[in-house]
């Protein structure tokens, strides 16, 4: 497997299929990894599939957990909620985490190091070709000789400019917001430096304050001014438009690191071409509303990992792969909508966007916050927790609340996510599995995890005595509400068309 660009989406790509016996070759033009801090949010649905390959530990004793968020509008402190509790029971990670791109790079490249592979710097994909059984790639090494690589199939994690999209002659329509962006961590002083998430809406200008781990450091997010937009090139932490910092009671008393950018919002005409694969920033790109970019590329690499793995093994046909781009395209389409809309609300300089941000904002916000609902649906909204794969041809059934393409849903007090480290497919029942589920787990040779029946296990919407047959990536296959050792036969009979191994 042939894994072009080191960033988080392909290291996680890496990394899975490396635990799941996949050799794989992962290359990357750069000459170091990233030393500035991009993505910061590492969200509950990323920790769970980190837990899987034995990484949340780490991630977590070194990140910082985000749990509450205020709203300010005119320097004014509207609403402040502990989201965190929506997730509470959801998860064994009901938060957010900050932890800085550079730093979460770091402990990847590591964690790969540990099991023998090697990130190849200052490697260039020049072009590929797939030649129906194999792929054949064309590749520059950092003295300037060019070689020839073949592998089974692969992977653009490359970015928005990606080569291995190029080389697909695949789409990636979309657009461009009009202003200019800054990103700056500082150390501050100010009420916002309290280790909790703080974002402002005014007039004409929205910032966002990220905590750091440290003493009063913060990421900043807002709009440079409108007299230096011109000046891209050249902008300096002068030129940022610094009145709602002001009215925020913030002082910035060092810039440890400052960039601007320009916002995109685009989505790839295809994730799937032939033995290509395209995945987070090659496939999609959107505003940083609600810290979802790096973890929707992880999600990607997750949920292709593990059907290449299969494929690779010979435990499912090739046809498998098929069912990753129309699960992951459709959540890229959805995420790309909804923070277009987000984004375009929050920096609109128009007199009806400003009135309702200004006037509207500060009577709904505290009130949406008060209704724990509305909390627990933000939360699963943001957390990926609510990711869905209903509509995949490999979602099949229902049994309680619970439909074929859900995550499963996590106990409280049974884990019933630790079997999840084997990476396997594998049957749960919560109650009493019957016989003659025993006897068919054991000829096709799936693991059966049976957690003994409590009342409060109603509430994840499971089903007492019911079979779900669930994927290695964590999301339930099969829902039978009969247990019928007949319908997972048939299932798996249809859908991998062998006995899992």
């Amino acid at each position: 497997m042939l894994i072009v660009g080191a960033g988080p989406t392909g290291l996680v790509l890496a990394l899975w299929l490396t635990r799941l016996g996949v050799k794989v070759r992962i290359i990357d033009k750069t000459a170091e990894p990233g030393t500035t801090s991009r993505a910061l949010a590492v969200q509950t649905r990323t920790l769970e599939f980190y837990r899987q390959i034995d990484l949340a530990t780490t991630v977590v004793e070194r990140g910082l957990s985000l749990v509450v968020a205020n709203f300010w509008v005119r320097a004014t402190r509207v609403a402040r909620a502990r989201f965190g509790d929506g997730g509470v029971g959801l998860s064994p990670f009901p938060y957010a985490l900050i932890f800085p791109q550079d730093e979460h790079e770091r402990v990847l490249i590591e964690r790969l190091r540990e099991l023998g592979v090697t990130v190849e710097r200052r490697v260039e994909l020049l072009g590929f070709e797939d030649g129906g059984n194999r792929v054949r790639a064309r590749l520059r090494r950092a003295d300037g000789t060019e070689e020839a690589c073949e592998a089974a199939y692969i992977a653009g994690c490359d970015g928005a400019h990606s080569t291995v999209r190029d080389g697909l002659a695949i789409g990636f329509p979309g657009g461009t917001y009009a202003h200019v962006f800054y990103v700056a961590d500082v150390e501050a002083r100010g009420p916002a430096m309290d280790g909790e998430l703080h974002g402002a809406l005014d007039e004409a200008e929205f910032l966002v304050v990220f905590p750091l781990k440290g003493n009063r450091r913060a990421r900043l997010i807002g709009v440079v001014r409108d007299d230096a937009e011109t000046r891209h090139d050249t902008l300096t932490w002068n030129d940022v438009s610094k009145d709602v910092i002001d009215r925020m009671g913030i002082t910035v008393e060092r810039v440890n690191w400052f960039s601007t950018y320009h916002v995109h919002h685009r989505v790839a005409d295809h994730f799937q071409k032939g033995r290509a694969f395209l995945l987070g920033d090659a496939a999609h790109i959107h505003s940083p509303v609600g810290g979802q970019g790096m973890n929707t590329g992880i999600g990607d690499a997750v949920n292709l990992a593990w059907k290449l793995a299969d494929v690779l093994h010979g435990r499912a046909p090739a046809s498998l792969l098929e069912s990753y781009e129309p699960e992951r395209i459709a959540f890229g389409r959805r995420l790309v909508a909804t923070t277009d809309r987000a984004f375009t609300f929050i920096t609109s300089r128009g007199p009806i966007a400003r009135r309702v941000r200004v006037n509207v904002v500060p009577v709904v916000v505290p009130l949406v916050f008060r209704l724990r609902e509305a909390r627990r649906l933000m939360f699963r909204t943001i957390s990926q927790t609510g990711v869905s794969y209903r509509g995949s041809r490999l979602s099949v059934g229902r049994a309680g609340r619970v439909h074929g393409g859900d995550r499963l849903p996590w106990v409280e007090g049974a884990d019933n996510f630790a079997p999840l480290r084997s990476l396997a497919w594998q049957v749960h029942v919560y109650g009493e599995a019957a016989p003659e589920i025993e006897a068919a787990c054991r000829e096709r040779k799936l693991a059966l995890h049976v957690f003994p029946w409590r009342p409060e296990i109603r509430r994840t919407g499971l089903r007492r005595n019911a079979l779900y047959l669930v994927r290695p990536d964590g999301y339930v296959a099969l829902a039978d509400p009969d247990a019928r050792a007949s319908t997972l036969a048939r299932y798996l009979d249809e859908r991998l068309a062998t006995r899992q191994s």
